[in-house]
């Protein structure tokens, strides 16, 4: 009686199609994945991206085969038009997390062919400037397209997603929200895809601040200083404000260290230490340095002494290794010609001093001698 029941229910044709739907679709899903993993293998772009997307693809085909299924159920049975509304909504999302996977495991898997830690990165580094910030341009899009066709599924949202999309094809018409800033950033990420100010792993000086670029997302950019400090930055600031970029097309420079000495001090000696100094130097490239008398004070002359190097963390350390090797020079063998301001015990007073030290001598002798006297 019970099985009667069961079978009579206005529900159990829908639910029966819907479980042999499942099934089918898990068993699509595994053969197909197999398949297209087998067949891109030799695509490393192709098969990322199929590899990423298996699990988002194992909710997807059950859930397209379930909306069939409502679709295809007759609408006189309880509550059908909510069952459809919610398969729906999980399609959407579903789909939503399939083409995130996908478009994360294709740009991941082109990327890797590109490694940026080599020697000369600096093609690396553009590809995957480009690749990062395209691919979250693209989630962010496809996200808002998303989140308005799951509004409009609401008969009294229906009007806030169509303006919801219409806001991602018309920038600056949003009804009721404050999306400024968010497609600021947005035409920003797309300005930096293609033009490349900024890449990965550039080297920047923003804010006063010396660091390299360690991440660029879809709306700000991560700036790792040189003492493991984050500075966050917006993408738009990169576009409207200036910076320094030290790894612009090459990621080589040119380090300068200045000294202040005195008049006398030779420059051909020093010209020869710098010379050795550099030499023993591994973070040298072998392009080229040079000494020069680059300005002169009253008092004393500015050196500044020149060298190459491939980056611009070595860079920093062949300037520090120049500067203490020249110091440590000059104070062994030049102490003298060093710039120097000293006041000894028998440095020369104004006479107006050493008359009033007199004086005041006279009035402490004044009473010892009275005292002499009268004793």
């Amino acid at each position: 009686m019970n099985g009667q029941a069961i079978v009579s229910h206005p529900w159990f044709p829908s639910l029966t199609a819907a479980l042999v739907t499942v099934v089918v679709a898990l068993i699509v899903h595994r053969i197909g994945g197999l398949l297209l993993l087998r067949v891109t293998r030799d695509l490393p772009g192709l098969y990322a991206m199929v590899g990423k997307s298996r699990s988002p693809a194992r909710w997807v085909l059950p859930l397209i085969g379930l909306q069939m299924v409502w679709q295809a159920a007759p609408d006189e049975l309880r509550g059908i038009g909510s069952v459809r509304h919610l398969n729906g909504l999980l399609l959407i999302a579903a789909v939503a997390w399939l083409l995130t996977r996908a478009i994360n495991g294709f740009t991941d898997g082109f990327l890797s062919r590109y490694p940026s830690n080599v020697a000369d990165n600096l093609q690396a580094r553009r590809l995957h400037t480009q690749g990062r910030v395209l691919a979250r341009t693209a989630i962010s899009v496809m996200l808002v397209a998303a989140a308005s066709m799951m509004l409009m599924t609401f008969p009294g949202a229906r009007q806030v997603g169509a303006s919801l999309l219409a806001s991602a094809g018309v920038i600056g018409i949003v009804a009721g929200l404050a999306a400024k800033p968010v497609f600021s950033n947005l035409i920003a990420g797309l300005q930096l895809a293609l033009a490349q100010p900024i890449r990965i792993d550039d080297v920047l000086v923003v804010e006063g601040e010396w660091g390299r670029v360690e991440e660029i997302t879809g709306t700000f950019v991560v700036l790792r200083i040189w003492d493991e400090r984050c500075l966050i930055l917006p993408l738009s600031y990169f576009i409207e404000k200036p910076f320094q970029n030290w790894t612009r097309s090459s990621s080589q420079l040119l380090g300068s260290v200045f000294f202040f000495v005195d008049f006398g001090m030779p420059i051909a000696p020093l010209r020869t230490e710098l010379e050795r100094i550099v030499r023993a130097a591994p973070e040298w490239d072998g392009r080229t340095f040079v000494l020069q008398v680059t300005d002169t004070t009253e008092r004393t002359m500015q050196l500044r002494a020149l060298a190459t190097a491939s980056s611009s963390g070595r860079a920093f350390d062949l300037r520090c290794r120049i500067r203490e090797g020249l110091i440590d020079f000059m104070q062994r063998e030049y102490p003298q010609h060093l710039p120097q301001l000293r006041i000894g015990k028998d440095a020369l007073l104004p006479q107006a001093a050493l008359q009033q030290d007199a004086s005041v001598q006279g009035v402490q002798a004044a009473p010892a001698g009275r005292s002499a006297s009268a004793g």
